[in-house]
């Protein structure tokens, strides 16, 4: 793919073409932004659930042209009897375990997320379309079935050893025992019993409702720290996002505990380095964007975590002088040690702006795939393993503790231009998430490509994603050799990946340009499409 999608009314982007088209109809029956995002998020919840699931977190960035962006936080917090001392009894005292009932251990916040979106359409935007309406395909879409992806099954494959024996997991995503094969008919009755309720009774039944209820003992059957206590107390939070001036304009992302700081950071320092006066796809531009991005990952590592526990304002880490000290760290010819390990996670990014330039950023996220790997048998629900990245350590940055929120990968991005140009960019791919930020904005934006030419080009990404423990800096196979061999000399260690490989994420972007007219692209990587009109 190297042609953008353009339109002058609504424009969708997801990984899944089915949520693209179900944020276009809705736009075409009157919906805004926020009502196509929610459609669409239901339907990549039925139509990518190795990716994602309503048992997850969900982030929001939101934008009305003449007003300050707004941000919703949908993220759950820690059981409140998910102690150290209470997986000490369990024999778990070096790390929280990535898969089974103990590490379903944070309240899954996506449908909050919906609910607070929901009410915003309401109240600021006039939404008028129904629940019922909104999640009608992925209602249609888990009781008549939909084709596996070759993503789904490669990854039912791939990890089958370690998510075979998980509760609830075999009767759900496998096949008489086997993986599904692409493009055979993967059905969720119980899933779709469980979203019609929600249609219905409204979201807050899932946490306050009869379902909360089947939720929680469904949970506690499986052997998750969380109750309908848990459940009852959560609110999504309506929070004022990020913003870093940019010589291009105000860039947007979205606040701890997720690492959109650190998506801000790397673009700030290329900023300040001048990035756009270095060839694109050369080995200057590499190394630039990948050594702005360690220093962005250690100031991650010292000091992000849920913003209650932090020491310093997340805002405070985006002032000109503290970017421009990272920059000055920065050796344009050799590459700076790196040590660190980075984390993996499964995520789906979706974008969507309407025909009044409302736009939005969304970002849904069950962690590892198939999240924890258990699906409660009541709802079909399929609960995330957030909660696994918490220390058992109490020194830890991240350390666990009831009641807290887990350090999140997931980030949505957005930009305002100065030339009066809206911007909804972003990715899957744990700390793939970031870089693949920073190729997109810088090639789009800096360099001038289309979305689709930016999302295309050949990535790189330096440590783990979903699927891979090695730390090394990988590149796609396109990159041309003398590229390659020149960031080897300068000291990164390097690993080839494949020439279009789902390691480095499944991006999307589009551009509302000064005019109205939209363009956008989708990631030739993924099984997702832009739909427009």
């Amino acid at each position: 793919m190297i042609h953008s999608i353009r339109g002058t009314r609504g424009m969708a982007v997801a990984p899944h073409a089915a949520a693209s088209q179900s944020a276009l109809a809705v736009l075409r029956e009157g919906g805004n932004a926020i009502e196509a995002m929610i459609a669409a998020a239901a339907t990549i919840a039925v139509v990518y659930p190795h990716m994602n699931s309503i048992g997850g977190d969900s982030f929001w960035l939101l934008h009305v042209p003449g007003e300050a962006p707004g941000a919703i936080d949908a993220c759950g917090a820690a059981a409140q009897q998910a102690s150290r001392a209470w997986y000490a009894e369990r024999r778990q005292t070096q790390a929280i375990p990535p898969r089974g009932g103990i590490a379903a251990n944070t309240v899954a916040g996506t449908i909050s997320g919906w609910g607070a979106a929901y009410a915003l359409s309401r109240k600021a935007l006039g939404g008028r379309l129904p629940l019922t309406r909104l999640l009608a395909d992925a209602i249609t879409y888990a009781r008549e079935g939909t084709p596996v992806t070759t993503s789904q099954s490669m990854l039912t494959a791939a990890k089958l050893s370690e998510l075979h024996a998980q509760p609830g997991f075999a009767e759900t995503f496998l096949d008489a025992g086997g993986v599904p094969p692409a493009g055979s008919r993967f059905f969720q009755p119980r899933l779709a019993d469980t979203l019609e309720r929600i249609a219905k009774a409204g979201t807050s039944d899932f946490y306050r409702g009869e379902l909360a209820q089947s939720l929680a003992s469904d949970l506690a059957r499986v052997g998750s720290p969380l109750t309908a206590r848990d459940l009852a107390a959560h609110r999504a939070q309506l929070v004022d996002p990020l913003r870093l001036i940019h010589s291009a304009g105000t860039l947007f992302n979205m606040t701890p505990p997720t690492q959109g700081v650190v998506s801000l950071l790397i673009l700030g320092v290329l900023d300040a380095l001048h990035i756009r006066d270095v060839p694109q796809g050369s080995a200057d531009y590499v190394h630039l964007c990948v050594e702005a991005t360690k220093q962005a990952f250690l100031v991650r590592d010292a000091q992000l975590t849920d913003p209650r526990y932090m020491k310093v304002p997340a805002q405070s880490l985006l002032a000109p002088e503290h970017v421009r000290s990272l920059a000055q760290r920065i050796d344009h010819h050799r590459a700076a040690p790196w040590g660190a390990r980075t984390q993996a996670g499964d995520t789906i990014w979706m974008g969507v702006i309407d025909d009044a330039g409302r736009a939005v950023s969304f970002i849904q996220s069950i962690y590892h795939e198939f999240g924890s790997g258990i699906v409660l048998p009541g709802s079909g629900v399929n609960w995330q393993n957030r909660g696994c990245s918490f220390s058992l350590n109490p020194a830890a940055l991240n350390a666990l503790e009831p009641g807290r929120k887990p350090f999140h990968t997931l980030n949505p991005a957005l930009a305002q231009l100065s030339d009066g140009r809206t911007v909804v960019y972003g990715t899957m791919g744990g700390d793939g998430q970031p870089q693949t930020q920073c190729a997109l904005f810088t090639r789009a934006i800096e360099y001038n490509m289309s979305p689709q030419a930016a999302i295309s080009a050949p990535r790189w990404l330096l440590g783990r994603t979903w699927g891979q423990a090695s730390e090394t800096l990988k590149l796609e196979s396109r990159f041309d050799a003398g590229v390659v061999r020149e960031l080897s000399e300068r000291g990164h260690d390097v690993e080839i990946i494949g020439a279009f490989d789902e390691t480095v994420g499944h991006a999307g972007m589009i551009i509302r340009h000064a005019d109205g007219i939209l363009e956008g692209g989708a990631d030739p990587r993924s099984d997702g499409a832009v739909a427009a009109y």
